[in-house]
């Protein structure tokens, strides 16, 4: 998941040996599948504010079983596309929106294989699809609707809408779950295993995770206190920092990186003069009972400056993109020519792969990236005229671990 979603906000992706990078890490094949013009049309994808400005709406991208879809919260619409860019169908607001001229709208019984539904979605943005194709997406509320908790003084404006595999509407999902009160800032939504629907939110006091099974039903509530957050047995001064969460797709485990830093002391002034990096870690929990099941130390980027004419080298932090099936965890850090990913597995054997992802710097002006299950990542890249939908088989990759 802001030019680039957080610079990559929700990244999404890992690499085949085909070539070397500069580097010397595996540069990965890029396929192109298909691209959209940008506008309100049914094919077209909204990336614009009314102003003409780049907007702060999230446009997220979720490929299960070989198909795409496309949660646009600057064009209020969802859709759903094949990998050879064939538009399956649309769910639209209806008073924003143009009527769809490729489309139909389904009713009961008809026999279309590409339709249409109208929809009062106000803001969509993370979104998520089960194994029965099911989609779970975030959408906003009106003004007049938001809620406001005064013990964490949050604002409470976001639900989760639940559709079937047609698109037709099914209920929402609020905090408590099925027709629940609304939830704050909503960062993320993950399926997990048996089709559990998890939604991650964001709160000033750090995160907090809501767990439902597949009827909707809350099993679990996890907050993630940032005055709470473990730290490295032995190691002490140390601050840490909650730089994301995610979700195991294959088993109910929580997965937290956290970054550690230790004060700088000027020994001639005794006093603190600033703070480094000390290390980052991936710390696993079990959903079940908030145990913690195990840590692994995330590598470094490694990288040179020149300091008065000299060589310099900084190691610099990866960010966690996301977890696919076998605790297989992917990481990021933004390059001159795109992104250096690692992937790690968090079983404490050690194992990783490193590789690059050729992005150019023109199809940054938003991008948005998922990873399947198996590994498969798949990406939208905007330019200032298209937006295109590409893919890295680095699910090939993931399998040699």
């Amino acid at each position: 998941m802001t030019a680039c979603v957080r610079f990559v906000s929700l990244m999404f992706f890992i690499f085949l040996f085909l070539s070397c990078s500069e580097s010397g890490n595996a540069s990965i094949e890029r396929e192109d599948l298909f691209t959209f013009g940008i506008g309100r049309l049914e094919d077209e994808i909204d990336m614009f504010a009314l102003e003409g400005a780049r907007s702060t709406r999230k446009t997220a991208l979720k490929m299960r079983d070989g198909l795409f879809y496309i949660s646009n919260g600057n064009g209020e619409k969802i859709t759903r596309y094949n990998s050879y860019g064939d538009l399956l169908f649309l769910i639209y607001n209806d008073e924003t929106n143009p009527p769809p001229f490729s489309l139909r709208e389904k009713t009961e019984g008809a026999a279309i294989t590409r339709w249409a539904y109208k929809w009062p979605l106000q803001e969509p943005g993370s979104i998520a699809v089960n194994s029965e194709k099911h989609i779970f997406v975030e959408d906003r509320l009106a003004p007049e609707r938001h809620g406001f908790d005064v013990n964490e003084k949050i604002i409470l404006d976001r639900l989760v809408l639940h559709f079937d595999a047609d698109g037709k509407f099914i209920d929402y999902l609020g905090q408590e779950g099925r027709g629940g009160g609304a939830f704050p800032r909503i960062e993320n939504i993950f399926t997990s295993k048996d089709d559990d629907i998890v939604v991650v939110c964001q709160l000033p006091a750090g995160r907090r995770v809501f767990w439902y099974d597949k009827s909707g039903y809350q099993i679990y509530d996890i907050l993630f206190s940032n005055s709470n957050l473990p730290v490295p047995p032995g190691r002490f001064g140390l601050t840490p920092s909650l730089d994301g969460v995610s979700i195991a797709p294959d088993e109910r485990k929580i997965y937290l990186k956290i970054d550690y830093y230790r004060e700088i002391l000027d020994e001639s002034t005794k006093t603190v003069s600033g703070r480094e990096t000390d290390r980052s870690c991936l710390w696993m929990i079990n959903a079940g009972d908030s145990s913690f099941s195990g840590s692994v130390d995330i590598p470094f980027f490694e990288t040179y400056s020149t300091v008065n004419s000299r060589k310099v080298a900084e190691n610099l932090l990866y960010s966690m993109f996301a977890v696919m099936n076998g605790g297989r965890v992917f990481f990021y850090y933004p390059i001159e020519t795109g992104f250096s990913i690692l992937l790690l597995a968090a079983d404490g054997s050690d194992e990783q792969r490193r590789g690059v992802i050729n992005v150019s710097g023109d199809e940054l002006m938003y991008c948005t990236f998922d990873v399947s299950e198996e590994g498969i990542l798949s990406a939208l890249l905007a330019t200032n005229y298209e937006v295109k939908l590409v893919w890295w088989r680095t699910d090939k990759l993931a399998r040699e671990m």
